[in-house]
């Protein structure tokens, strides 16, 4: 039996990477052929940024059940952990350690552990979620060189991602490696080119009626959806605008909002968050354009601005694990009108529970949205085009039934599989 250790943050996290990480640990206990481990996060970014990373609402956590072992052990602000966090692996002997990586800013400590592993002779790969940064800053690229340089081999979800790993690094070669395809050469670090898996650790309910839950929220006939972190790239300021046109012309549509303000989660009458929110503002005055500086984005005071608080409903606030399927459950498509996209765990709820997707031609979305099939597109940063998409899924819905197929395609089980037949082929 193989041992793996997944070094990324646990389940006790919010996030899409914390799911993807405790997905991707069920997935390869179930196949029967590994011990999996998961060497976690403790705190996973520096102190001085303002936010609350910890889930403080889920009862159950999904390994429950299950021998998967999690040690929280590495924080970001203690060079200690970092080095406790080698010893730890170093201890369990793993055949390989698959890394989860999504932001520069991670670069000093994971690169120091993964150099370590290497040098004792333990085999490391990097799920890549992101390469190029949103920021895209000088000392991004540096960070995620220094991160992600030492890999023996890479798991991306998309041509995208695969495409900015080796604009970064361009005089290094790969080989790629599609699903069920052929096992590495061993002549250079390689790619095993997936997608993003379907997350099916958010159940469907059933019985569930849909026209009375939409009619105990206050929601009309058509729902558009709009889940997850409230973030300026995922673009709910274009969202907002796009229903706002959409609603001047029918009145049977709501918008529902359903996420957490990145940047407050906090309270802002204590002293210590007011410190932090001043450092960090410092610091990314300094590092980054000010553009890219998020922390007075206020996408929602346009549902004022645009009188729009007859037909939208927002829930402003971190959802549970446990609660999660009843907005995917009464939502008829969900907006994803990002402004930069890589493979998105939101889009992979949606086809879980069954419903259409209406994004932007942004990223991986051109790859991962079939149109027609699993949603429609529209062109980035064009508000006419958006809403134009809109009503298309309502005048032309989509097979429930084709999405589903489509997501079986997308399973757990077949992605799980492709990466051990690769590691370790017979």
């Amino acid at each position: 039996m193989k041992k793996i250790v997944l070094l990324g943050p646990g389940p006790c996290f919010k996030g899409g990477i914390a799911h993807y990480n405790t997905s991707l640990a069920l997935a390869l206990e179930k196949t029967g052929q590994c011990e999996v481990h998961i060497v976690s996060w403790t705190q996973q970014y520096p102190s001085i940024i303002p936010r609350d990373f910890l889930d403080r609402k889920s009862k159950a956590s999904p390994l429950d059940g299950t021998s998967i072992t999690t040690r929280y052990v590495l924080n970001y602000n203690n060079p200690y952990t970092w080095y406790k966090t080698c010893r730890i692996i170093r201890a369990l002997n793993p055949d390989v350690c698959i890394v989860q990586w999504s932001i520069s800013l991670q670069g000093l400590p994971l690169g120091l552990i993964i150099r370590n592993l290497k040098k004792h002779g333990i085999r490391v790969g990097i799920e890549l979620h992101n390469v190029k940064q949103k920021e895209n800053s000088a000392i991004d690229a540096f960070l995620t060189r220094l991160g992600i340089g030492q890999a023996d081999f890479y798991i991306a979800h998309g041509q995208l991602t695969i495409k900015e790993l080796q604009e970064i690094f361009p005089f290094r070669k790969y080989e790629i490696i599609l699903p069920d395809g052929q096992n590495p050469s061993g002549c250079c670090p390689f790619i095993i080119k997936l997608y993003h898996p379907v997350y099916n650790m958010f159940r469907r309910v059933e019985p569930f009626d849909a026209t009375g839950e939409k009619e105990r929220m206050g929601l009309k006939r058509h729902v558009f959806l709009f889940f997850g972190f409230i973030r300026k790239y995922k673009g709910l300021h274009h969202a907002i605008e796009a229903f706002a046109l959409l609603a001047s012309r029918r009145d049977d549509v709501s918008l529902l909002i359903v996420g957490e303000s990145f940047w407050q989660t906090l309270d802002n009458k204590k002293l210590t968050v007011r410190l932090k929110q001043f450092l960090f503002g410092l610091v990314k005055k300094i590092f980054l354009r000010r553009a890219d500086d998020e922390q007075n984005y206020r996408p929602l005071d346009l549902i004022r601005r645009y009188h729009l608080e007859h037909c939208v409903k927002v829930v402003n606030e971190f959802v549970p694990n446990e609660e999660v399927y009843k907005y995917f459950q009464v939502a008829d498509a969900l907006l994803l009108f990002y402004t930069y996209a890589t493979p998105s765990g939101v889009e992979s709820i949606a086809y879980n529970f069954g419903i259409p997707v209406v994004a932007t031609r942004v990223g991986n979305f051109s790859e991962t949205i079939q149109e027609g099939v699993t949603g429609y597109l529209a062109e980035p940063g064009d508000i006419r085009s958006m809403a134009e998409a809109m009503e298309k899924i309502i005048h032309q819905p989509l097979e429930r039934s084709k999405i589903e197929k489509h997501a079986s395609l997308l399973s757990w089980e077949r992605y799980s599989g492709s990466i051990l037949r690769t590691l370790f082929p017979s």
